[in-house]
């Protein structure tokens, strides 16, 4: 089912004049229609999949997706409006078929033979929108298209198949849409947390004088892997951003006493990742790590203590800023101190607590609080926790500590 709120979707689209939208990315149209967009949408180019959501609450999502994919859309999504376009990939139900005669009636009774475009075909899918459009009484309206990922020729296309249209960027809405979770999404935010930070646990009693960086990157995906299956669920992805020692480009370092470690690392819970990270050292740190350790840590507890509704994504970045100056640090300084987390395309999404930042922080919002220092020749560390924004304040999503653990003892 979609992970859209009818409800805000409506008030963001009424506030922006807009009759709906039509979202062309894949990530989007998972958002919008609560499935994959499909094996099409890897050639990068709009049409393939496409969500329509109309601004009025009450009219049913519809989409535009191709056969290959329709399966498991109509399977996850019975509730959507779906529209099919043939792609270069053929398949039809072979069950109890034992000859190539039978084979080739499977074809013609499903519909699924005849010839196939090199890909797929932008003009078949525009025109199936267009069909939609019409049957929704929107073929004269305006509509928000998320341009942020559409490419032009595409948009040129788009605008020349379907003229009548008033189309606008409706990027900016879908990215307030999206800042705010809806229960589903702040489940598997969740999941996606504890899963990476089961890895970390796995990892920290990984170190030891000789383990490689490698070594450590695969017992935190083993431990992340294994708290998953152990509890119910799978994941979709993982990713992380280890370093080990003083040069932070070595990706064959190995552990040494007094090397310092840091993890920063996510997990998958369909689409939707977690980000989060910790600092280790094996001995006793360095003088200057300790101090600087000690600067992060009282930066992320300035942050922390900011992180409420009602406050600005920009007040969080000038407290952890401010307690860095404090601690004399004149010269460093951080473009964000961290950022909202969900299904997009990388693992930041907008709103950033940074210093031009104009957005609130509001309840529902799932946002990943981060205070790095990097140096090469120093090594890295870094506190990062994964928060749901709540009426009252702030949830940690995990419960590791955050403090500079010796792993030698």
């Amino acid at each position: 089912m979609s992970d859209i709120d009818r409800t805000r979707a409506e008030q963001l689209c009424r506030e922006a004049g807009l009759d709906a939208l039509v979202l062309f990315q894949p990530e989007a149209f998972r958002y919008a229609v609560g499935a994959p967009a499909g094996v099409a949408t890897m050639w990068g180019r709009a049409g393939a999949a496409i969500a329509l959501v109309p601004a009025d609450r009450g009219a049913k999502i519809a989409a535009v997706a191709s056969d290959h994919a329709a399966g498991a859309i109509r399977k996850i999504s019975p509730a959507i409006d779906l529209r099919t376009h043939r792609v270069w990939i053929d398949s039809a139900d072979l069950t109890g078929a034992e000859t190539v005669a039978q084979v080739n009636e499977a074809y013609r009774r499903s519909g699924a033979g005849g010839s196939r475009p090199e890909t797929f075909d932008r003009t078949r899918c525009f025109e199936l929108l267009a069909d939609l459009l019409t049957e929704r009484g929107l073929a004269k309206a305006r509509i928000g298209a998320d341009l942020e990922f559409m490419p032009a020729a595409d948009f040129d296309a788009l605008k020349q198949a379907i003229p009548g249209i008033d189309w606008v960027d409706g990027s900016p809405l879908l990215r307030r849409l999206r800042m705010v979770k809806t229960g589903a999404e702040i489940e598997r935010l969740r999941r996606a947390a504890l899963a990476a930070e089961a890895g970390l646990v796995r990892l920290a009693a990984a170190v030891r004088p000789g383990v490689s960086l490698s070594a450590l990157s695969a017992a935190w995906k083993d431990g992340a892997l294994s708290f998953a299956a152990g509890n119910g669920f799978s994941l979709s992805g993982h990713w992380d951003f280890i370093s080990v020692g003083p040069d932070l480009s070595d990706m064959s370092a190995v552990v040494e006493p007094g090397a310092l470690i840091k993890a920063d690392v996510g997990t998958l819970v369909d689409g939707y990742s977690s980000d989060g990270a910790r600092s280790f050292v094996y001995g006793s740190p360095s003088p200057l790590a300790a101090d600087v350790f000690k600067a992060l840590e009282n930066a992320f507890a300035a942050g922390l203590g900011n992180l409420r509704p009602g406050n600005g994504f920009a007040s969080v970045h000038a407290a952890m800023l401010a307690s860095m100056r404090r601690d004399g640090f004149s010269e460093y300084y951080r473009g964000h101190f961290g950022h909202s987390v969900g299904g997009g395309v990388g693992i930041e999404e907008w709103p950033f607590f940074s210093a031009t930042s104009t957005e609130t922080l509001e309840p529902g919002m799932v946002v990943a609080l981060e205070a790095p220092f990097y140096g090469q020749g120093f090594g890295a560390l870094m506190i990062e926790d994964q928060f749901l924004i709540t009426e009252t304040g702030a949830e940690c999503m995990t419960t590791l500590p955050r403090n500079l653990r010796d792993l030698s003892v």
